[in-house]
């Protein structure tokens, strides 16, 4: 009987691991200098190693190679064996900003943001901030770059290398100020705005998608179609969108190839819903990322005052399961990684010390949590110190472990230094 019960025991176990799953942390480290920094994008290279995108402020400690206390885009190229490579920044004397990074065919990369620079590495800026897009080989030079935008605030948040080797970057178009266009110029919120560019940077296509009010796209995605879905957050109910749920809703828009919109989908309820962060799943569809504060309409469960929201989605944008992760107080899910066993890393940040949470150090902790293909939680980790910590990006690692980047302004429990205003921050679970 004993033996019966723990085969039981076992075989229960392995079909869906608890959330008791015990995980370590191996190491956490933070970069930077005297002012700001923060990491916002994290991808797995060719080389088994990895590279982190952010930004700077500091021109002193670990900024070694500028020389004023502008923002700039951070760079930091790391081995198999966690070993910096390198470190670059780039940028001009005003305020630049990356949000994330992919790496291409070719072994190199390609950086997005947004810019107000028109010196040193930035050659133009049409004023306040222009998307900035970088093209840079496997150590970093750069090889081509280019801004684009109005006369407001445009800034670029994702970018995907497409199938003919060029570049899809969506962001945030300033409809305002951007002398006509957009969905609806007399606004004063933003669009989504796509961007077509072939392998040389030179553009082949925009595209403007929106309502009355603000729409603010945060990934992107290509299809098998070679489409695309950009995935963000929507407070409109005209124009583009055609059945809003609530305060703000994720909004997905499915394009085709030259832009033209094949379908567009609201998810959430009645109060505030933001996606952030998309990824295929291996059996042809996605799941989206983001957080909730509602709990009616798509949204079955709230625990607190926003959770992390998962949904997963068919090609044609129909709803197939959802989930909420999270405890009493705000936890938020930013970025999405399929692994290589078909389940989802997560990171997000955390308040909570309850429910799905066990530990909460501070006023906010970086977040990680791993789920299987179902949606099932299979094991989550905070990290931070007494002062606020955030998680933007995870990638899991071919031996299974994790790292986790963002940003951190503590100096005790996990964080064992800072040394700025915040800090890069990285930590390895096992």
């Amino acid at each position: 009987m004993l033996l019966f019960l723990l085969c039981v025991i076992i075989l229960s176990c392995s079909e869906d691991e608890s959330t008791t799953t015990f995980k370590q942390i191996e190491w956490v480290k933070t970069f930077g200098g005297s002012k700001n920094e923060q990491a916002n994008s994290i991808i797995k290279t060719q080389d088994d190693g990895y590279v982190v995108l952010g930004f700077t402020q500091s021109n002193n400690g670990d900024i070694t190679d500028k020389s004023n206390e502008s923002f700039d885009y951070l760079v930091m190229k790391f081995g198999a064996d966690d070993v910096l490579d390198w470190s670059k920044t780039y940028g001009g004397t005003n305020d630049d900003r990356g949000n994330e990074i992919i790496q291409t065919q070719d072994g190199g990369y390609v950086i997005v943001g947004e810019s107000k620079s028109s010196d040193e590495d930035v050659t133009v800026n049409a004023g306040a901030y222009d998307f900035w897009i970088v093209k840079l080989n496997s150590s970093g030079d750069v090889l081509w770059e280019k801004a684009i935008g109005y006369v407001g605030s445009d800034k670029a948040n994702a970018v995907v290398q497409t199938g003919d080797n060029g570049y899809l970057i969506t962001g945030i178009l300033d409809v305002t100020a951007s002398g006509g266009l957009g969905k609806e110029a007399l606004h004063a919120g933003g669009d989504y705005w796509a961007i077509k560019l072939d392998a040389n940077g030179n553009t082949q296509w925009t595209k403007y998608y929106g309502g009355g009010l603000s729409e603010i796209p945060n990934d992107v995605i290509e299809t098998e179609d070679n489409g695309f879905i950009l995935v963000g957050t929507s407070d409109s109910a005209d124009v583009d969108i055609s059945n809003n749920k609530g305060t703000y809703d994720f909004w997905l828009v499915k394009i085709n190839a030259t832009g033209t919109i094949v379908w567009e989908k609201s998810y959430g309820g009645s109060q505030i819903d933001e996606a952030y962060a998309i990824s295929k799943t291996n059996d042809g569809n996605y799941v989206v990322v983001g957080d909730t504060r509602s709990v009616d309409v798509d949204v079955s469960q709230n625990s607190g005052s926003a959770d992390l929201w998962l949904i997963k989605i068919t090609p044609e944008g129909v709803m197939m399961w959802q989930k909420t992760y999270g405890g009493l107080s705000f936890d938020a899910g930013r970025s999405v990684t399929k692994t290589e066993d078909n389940g989802f890393l997560i990171s997000g940040s955390s308040r909570s010390v309850d429910g799905n949470l066990t530990a909460n150090n501070g006023q906010n902790d970086a977040w990680v949590m791993k789920v299987n293909s179902s949606g099932g939680l299979l094991w989550q980790k905070t990290i931070g110190g007494s002062l606020i910590d955030f998680g933007y990006g995870a990638i899991e690692l071919s031996d299974k472990k994790v790292i986790l980047v963002g940003e951190s302004s503590s100096s005790d429990f996990d964080v064992l230094e800072n040394k700025g205003f915040t800090d890069v921050l990285i930590a390895k679970i096992k």
